[in-house]
């Protein structure tokens, strides 16, 4: 009789999970594996197969598609992570997009004997899904519906055993919330796809799993090496620290009567940094009783919202001798500026925050508001960036005036925002169910001229003193998103060289690329590029460069924050061959990431009516309001960049699709004949 051959690096299958009859099937991972490898690309390939594009984000035929990757479960670092894919509810309009998760419910999976998940249908009633090993079961979830999200990790791990992992809803998605989050361990949470709403949508309050199997990866020697060579792993003991204030850069800094606790804690399975801060013993939103609660990017904002955030040229822009990632920076084992770097005093420039003036510093009330969007499932950047300075904003210029939210309108009062953010998650009260629908959506039911571009006056440059910068009560970007790393709204004083490839890159999405894709580029670019960064090919270059890294991130799966490695370019290749034996070349790997970002641009195509005129026309009034030292974008410059992106990846320049020599250059004919048919590739 012969061995069972090995499969290394994966389960072996894709489980196919029918709600509707509650009927499974096994889908062969190999499938897909050897031409999409894992994660986002294989998402994208099912996303294109499967899906029809006339349903809607929250009818039962939308698929919710979850999948690991190659990395995960092996130990390689950051391989824990894994990704969801789905017509998003929260996106405007609806669109295909992603949302990245973290903890360790992907790695159990994969212990089971699954790579990913297929999540189609909708249950007759609750019902949550206990995958135990290779069994499944649809179990009812009366018991769990209506309750918080930590409460119902607590009962599933009751009722199966403390081993099981699980991904949860709360209210929020219950009441299909557009931007209601998908929740695992640590308070990781899958916020930016609205993806809470489908699950509440097909009835399905929580997938539980059970896993006692195994993964092999290839080469044990090259995990070991990679776990202690990846952003070189810090190499010391992690202390509860005691504090006198939260502090979170020159931007933060929240005074705690009696002092405050943290330390540093891992987001995911088998990571080797420790970038997530833990704060201990802090008040809790639903309970009497004290509680930790882990705390990663946007939420420190909750704390203290007067300046907006800093920024020094050295988080975008790198070289050889000072560059360090982003995890590194978290949890403060970065090493020490080198200072005879020649480019270490432009490199280490501060530029100060805008003022923005939205509330003080009150570290109970940001804590409050923090457990609060945990508990009910609620996406802490909209919250922190879009509702409540929206409220805090609408309220200074006199929008509200003649409205009754039920109470007044305070953003500096932990009561109001306790009763806000309920009234979201519940759909209640005078304006909840409107609010629910998400910012964008919110203020075109209200009036987008008076609700959404009402200009605020109370935002100053931090960079040129006294000098006044117009914004919109509601920070709004393009696809209902609030603007990031775009030179306005929230991390606005990043200089134009970084601001302008950022936007970029959203343009071309469906979401924020910004918490998967920042851009990163050498100090070198900025210098060439920092007089008309419109006209310079090196912008659009670095932008395709970065997206591509973004899907080998979420197909080999790895962090945001631990990669890419500029000066380590064989660094994801080495993690893929560790875990599987595959020696993929540089070559190959850009290959699959260009094949994953066509069929990524063809279902917008296909399903969205994704055009050059309907991207540009999304991303560009916000433009045209000042960046942090009072620059603007032209219709005429925006649109010259444009022509370069189109030509650097081949596409047509008139309406933004794609030829079709290049979807069969990277074995995509069959996409190719499907948007011929249907009129959607350029003459």
């Amino acid at each position: 009789m012969s061995e069972e051959k090995t499969i290394y690096g994966y389960a072996g299958n894709i489980l196919r999970i029918n709600l509707t009859d509650q009927s499974t099937e096994l889908i062969p991972t190999e499938k897909y594996a050897k031409t999409y490898i894992g994660g986002r690309s294989i998402a994208y390939r099912i996303y294109w197969e499967e899906m029809n594009p006339d349903i809607k984000a929250l009818d039962p035929e939308n698929k919710l598609i979850y999948m690991t990757g190659p990395t995960t479960a092996t130990a390689i670092p950051s391989g824990g992570r894994s990704v969801f894919v789905s017509l998003s509810p929260r996106t405007l309009p609806e669109m295909c997009t992603w949302s990245g998760l973290g903890g360790w419910f992907g790695a159990e999976l994969k212990f089971a004997g699954f790579d990913g998940l297929i999540i189609e249908g909708k249950a007759e009633k609750p019902t949550y899904i206990f995958i135990n090993d290779g069994e499944v079961e649809f179990l009812p979830a009366d018991d769990l519906w209506g309750q918080y999200v930590h409460e119902t990790q607590e009962k599933l791990e009751e009722i199966h055993g403390k081993e099981i992992k699980s991904f949860v809803i709360g209210p929020a998605g219950e009441r299909q919330v557009r931007f209601s989050t998908i929740t695992t361990a640590n308070d990781n949470a899958a916020a930016k796809g609205g993806f809470g709403a489908i699950m509440g949508s097909k009835n399905l309050k929580a997938v539980a799993c059970r896993g006692t199997g195994k993964i092999t990866p290839f080469d044990i020697e090259k995990v070991l090496y990679l776990r202690k060579t990846m952003n070189t792993p810090p190499d010391r003991t992690n202390p509860i620290k005691h504090l006198d204030a939260f502090m979170a850069g020159p931007n933060v800094n929240a005074p705690v009567e009696g002092g405050m606790k943290e330390t540093q804690v891992a987001c995911s399975y088998g990571c080797n940094q420790h970038c997530n801060r833990m704060l201990v013993d802090v008040k809790s939103g639903t309970s009497r009783k004290r509680k930790n609660r882990v705390e990663k990017c946007v939420g420190v904002f909750a704390m203290g919202f007067e300046e907006n955030c800093g920024w020094m040229p050295n988080q975008t822009f790198i070289t050889e001798q000072n560059h360090a990632a982003p995890c590194k920076t978290l949890s403060g084992d970065m090493d020490p500026p080198d200072l005879t770097d020649p480019h270490a005093a432009e490199i280490f420039a501060w530029r100060n925050a805008d003022k923005v003036n939205f509330w003080k510093s009150d570290y109970d009330k940001g804590n409050v508001m923090m457990d609060l969007c945990n508990q009910y499932g609620i996406d802490k950047w909209e919250t922190t960036v879009g509702v409540l300075p929206w409220f805090a904003m609408g309220k200074k210029e006199g929008v509200f005036e003649g409205m009754d939210f039920g109470m007044p309108i305070d953003v500096e009062s932990e009561e109001f925002v306790r009763y806000i953010l309920k009234c979201i998650a519940y759909r209640e009260g005078p304006y909840g169910d409107i609010l629910a629908e998400g910012m964008a959506r919110a203020v075109r039911t209200l009036g987008q001229e008076k609700f959404g571009k009402t200009i605020y006056h109370d935002r100053y440059s931090g960079i040129i003193e006294g000098k006044q910068l117009d914004i919109p009560i509601l920070l709004e970007t393009a696809w209902g998103d609030m603007f990031h790393w775009q030179g306005r709204g929230f991390q606005s004083a990043i200089d134009i060289t970084g601001w302008v490839p950022a936007s970029l890159q959203l343009m071309l999405s469906s979401r924020d690329t910004q918490t998967v894709a920042h851009f990163h580029a050498t100090w070198d670019y900025h210098e060439a590029v920092k007089d008309d960064p419109y006209h310079n090919r090196l912008v659009p270059q670095n932008v395709i460069e970065c997206e591509d890294r973004e899907i080998i991130k979420d197909s080999f799966m790895s962090c945001e924050w631990q990669a890419p490695d500029h000066y380590w370019p064989t660094m994801e290749t080495e993690m893929l061959y560790a875990a599987t034996g595959q020696d993929m070349s540089l070559d190959e790997m850009h290959e699959m990431a260009v094949r994953g970002r066509l069929l990524f641009r063809a279902i917008l195509i296909r399903d969205s009516g994704r055009s050059r005129e309907q991207e540009v026309n999304a991303i560009y009034p916000g433009l045209t309001y000042p960046d942090s030292v009072g620059l603007t974008t032209s219709w005429e410059d925006w649109n010259d960049l444009v022509d370069l992106y189109y030509e650097e990846r081949g596409w047509d320049k008139e309406t933004g699709w794609i030829p079709r020599g290049q979807y069969e250059k990277y074995g995509l004919k069959d996409v190719a004949d499907e948007l011929e048919a249907s009129g959607k590739l350029p003459k």
